[in-house]
């Protein structure tokens, strides 16, 4: 089963600019958004996209992603 991440990756554009989805989708809880955001991190360093903005916030004692946008590389 593929991640969350993994889908929306692959339902990216190749070369186009996209925002990491929240609202009406799985992004919609903090904490589901910000470890997709970490997992599109690993997709950086793998060469798959480049991340081009990346805004976080403090919730709690914890610092969560709540913006991510990047261009699909592969």
């Amino acid at each position: 089963m593929a991640s969350i991440a993994m889908s929306v990756f692959l339902d990216s554009e190749l070369g186009a600019v996209s925002d990491l989805p929240h609202a009406g989708s799985a992004l919609e809880h903090p904490l589901v958004f910000d470890s997709t955001a970490r997992e599109f991190r690993e997709f950086e360093m793998q060469g798959k996209v480049e991340i081009l903005h990346e805004r976080q916030r403090r919730v709690g004692d914890e610092t969560l992603i709540d913006h991510l946008r990047f261009r699909r590389l592969q």
